[in-house]
């Protein structure tokens, strides 16, 4: 069976029109992820027999004639940090190795009760520490553009599937671009809902103030539907919200072009192919307007002192008693000592000093109450600049996908690859990461930010970007 570009409404009309059966579809992804694994690794889990019987409930449901949901008999991958009950959810880590949800997270109650395949967790950066896929204990994962290349992270397993045709679309989490740098570097399209729009329950907690799941796919319609699927209020996380009604589609929009996001440093290609895009939508008769965000240059700072005191906290449960690999000792001391230090890899080790640190005596106001101080006139920023436009344009990454290993050795090199995404976390705002071009044969992304829970604008000037 062809796969490649295949999309959501392809699927569907495939099904209802019986040109292939969902066995025959899943059947088909199971054995492309089984042939590929070994080179790309985009899947850390193959949930063959979990597939396969939901596909055949799939085809009993069309068979009899019943009513189906709007994901269907659609192959999915799911992020390896969202419970998916009796599957192996690692975040990417050792200390989880052996770790089996007993339970599934609303998000993929959701998709089921849509009538989803799952046919696996995805690869990640540890506990979603990380912007390449590198830090994941089991392996990095690799570009499909370009199998030297990392798919940017956390999700790179999960965009890495999707631009493989290894699945139809998946699940991703960002906390401060881990969909959209994936997206951006996979050539694939990715959105961070706004903050509450999902819930997170179920999801291994980053930075609880910070983290969302959203979708990543083929097209922004797919991103679209499966947003709808699991978007929503859900008891169990106090911080989701029922979505509002949408915006109705303009014929032409108002979009803000942000002064501080064209800098120094950026590769010239990247800048190139976002400025070719935005004017495009200026001659299709879109007004393009300069925007302010003026505390962007001190969002990288914000972030990396709220999110590492927040995973400090989040991260205080993974001891080896209660899940997790127990390492042993001689006191209870000793046993946390050695599950932690041999359970987490470097970065998360990192960022838990980093985070403590910052938490601790005599630093708690110096840097956690300033960072969100700092947070404040962030979110105010983008509150400004959206009360002047519908959406604001601007590009996910800094650089183009970047080798494998070129960076590892350099963390702050490695932190300022989200420069561009981090501050739509802080002021909790959406953001869909969408291809606009190529560059030396490699994906360059956008990114259309919007105001709060107006996904629907995102949807809209996203759809005239692609056609």
């Amino acid at each position: 069976m062809e796969l490649k570009n295949l999309t959501i409404k392809d699927i569907r009309g495939g099904l209802m029109k019986k040109e292939f059966s969902a066995w025959e579809l899943t059947a088909a992804y199971l054995d492309k992820i089984e042939k590929e694994n070994d080179e790309i690794f985009a899947f850390l889990h193959i949930a063959r027999d979990l597939a396969i019987s939901q596909a055949k409930a799939v085809d009993e449901k069309i068979k009899n004639g019943e009513q189906i949901g709007i994901l269907e008999g659609i192959p999915m991958a799911v992020k390896d940090n969202i419970m998916v009950q009796d599957l192996p959810c690692t975040s990417g880590s050792k200390i989880l190795q052996n770790y089996i949800a007993p339970y599934d997270a609303t998000v993929i109650e959701k998709m089921k009760g849509q009538g989803a395949v799952i046919l696996g967790k995805t690869n990640m950066d540890e506990f979603a520490m990380g912007s390449s896929t590198e830090t994941s204990a089991f392996g990095p994962t690799r570009n499909p553009r370009d199998l030297r290349r990392v798919p940017g992270g956390s999700s790179g397993g999960s965009a890495a599937a999707v631009a493989a045709d290894q699945c139809a679309a998946a699940l991703g989490s960002d906390t401060g671009g881990s969909i959209r740098q994936p997206a951006c570097f996979c050539g694939v399209v990715g959105l961070k809902p706004t903050y509450g729009a999902v819930s997170r329950y179920g999801c291994a907690a980053y930075a609880s103030s910070l983290d969302q799941i959203g979708p990543l796919a083929k097209t922004v319609a797919d991103a679209q539907t499966v947003f709808d699927a699991i978007r929503g209020r859900d008891g169990r996380d106090s911080t989701s919200v029922e979505m509002p009604a949408g915006e109705a589609a303009k014929e032409k929009y108002r979009l803000g072009v942000p002064k501080e996001y064209f800098v120094a440093g950026m590769d010239p290609r990247v800048e190139s192919a976002i400025k070719e895009k935005i004017s495009f939508l200026e001659k299709q008769g879109h007004k393009i307007e300069e925007v302010s965000l003026p505390h962007s240059e001190f969002a990288l700072a914000c972030y990396y002192i709220i999110a590492t005191s927040e995973a400090s906290a989040n991260l205080a449960r993974y001891d080896g008693m209660r899940y997790g690999a127990a390492k042993g000792g001689d006191t209870v001391t000793d046993a946390y000592f050695a599950a932690r230090g041999q359970g987490f890899g470097a970065e998360v080790r990192r960022r838990i000093m980093l985070g403590t640190y910052v938490l601790s005596a005599g630093y708690y106001d110096a840097y956690y109450v300033r960072a969100q101080k700092v947070r404040s006139l962030i979110k105010r920023d983008f509150d400004r600049a959206l009360a002047q436009v519908d959406a604001i344009i601007a590009p996910v990454s800094p650089t183009l996908p970047f080798a494998i290993g070129e960076k590892t050795d350099d963390p702050v090199q490695m932190y300022l690859a989200d420069i561009f995404t981090i501050s739509v976390n802080l002021a909790g705002v959406p953001s869909l990461a969408m291809p606009c071009g190529a560059a030396d044969g490699l994906p360059v992304g956008l990114q259309i930010i919007g105001r709060h829970f107006d996904e629907s604008t995102l949807f809209n000037v996203g759809k005239i970007i692609e056609a």
